[in-house]
């Protein structure tokens, strides 16, 4: 399985966002995918995830102002972010969960600028 982030960038607080991650295999729409980031000093942690089925989760920080959501025909997930925020900038990674295994896709830089 191979993972490719994109549409990370610079943006100003209260812009938006779209990230999307295209992945390769068939194991895609049976899997859960999930978006971290990393800020700089920081560890990296979960924002979002979606399960095979399609229900969502969000940490606190970004509820009601990102939504993931899922193509399965075109393997892809997305990350939606809206009213950004400075204290969103941050390395943003996906992530897709099968079974025992973990795959990563490079990281996409998103800087929020006040």
């Amino acid at each position: 399985v191979q993972l490719q982030a994109s549409g990370g960038g610079l943006v100003q607080a209260g812009g938006s966002l779209r990230l999307s991650c295209a992945a390769s295999g068939s194991i895609f729409r049976i899997s859960a995918m999930r978006w971290f980031r990393q800020a700089p000093g920081k560890q990296r942690e979960l924002v979002a995830a979606i399960t095979s089925g399609g229900s969502t989760t969000y940490t606190d920080s970004v509820k009601g102002r990102f939504t993931i959501s899922r193509d399965n025909a075109k393997n892809t997930v997305y990350l939606q972010m809206n009213s950004l925020k400075p204290e969103d900038t941050a390395v943003y990674y996906c992530n897709l969960a099968y079974q025992a295994s973990d795959f990563w896709g490079q990281g996409t830089l998103v800087t929020v600028s006040s």
